[in-house]
């Protein structure tokens, strides 16, 4: 007869397991800069230009839900999270696109940061 572990301990590694596998399904993009957002709550890439964007990114900033990760240079991305969080980033929306599509993790040195 196989000695079991009290419930308790069996809940806690249980919960353990969700822990780390949460963690090892944590995918973060690089929006530019050592900039990274999790691919688990993006849920649009867009480009500024249109003025429904515009309105999107200023109502963000009045509101302090805006996140500028540009570094001073001209916004060529606008993420939307779910966390209902704007993102600016100054690397095209279809790079940050292939990124979050891209399987590998990019080596810390890119050339477009």
């Amino acid at each position: 007869m196989a000695l079991l572990a009290p419930a308790s301990s069996r809940r806690r590694a249980a919960v353990r397991a969700d822990i780390l596998a949460s963690l090892v399904e944590l995918r973060l993009i690089n929006i530019g800069f050592g900039n990274f957002v999790s691919a688990s709550r993006v849920i649009a890439i867009i480009s500024p230009e249109s003025a429904p964007i515009k309105r999107i990114i200023q109502d963000a900033r009045d509101s302090s839900r805006l996140v500028d990760a540009t570094y001073g240079r001209r916004t060529r991305a606008v993420i939307l999270t779910d966390t209902q969080n704007v993102i600016l980033s100054a690397i095209q929306p279809e790079t940050v696109a292939a990124r979050f599509h891209s399987k590998e993790v990019p080596e810390s040195g890119n050339q477009d940061d």
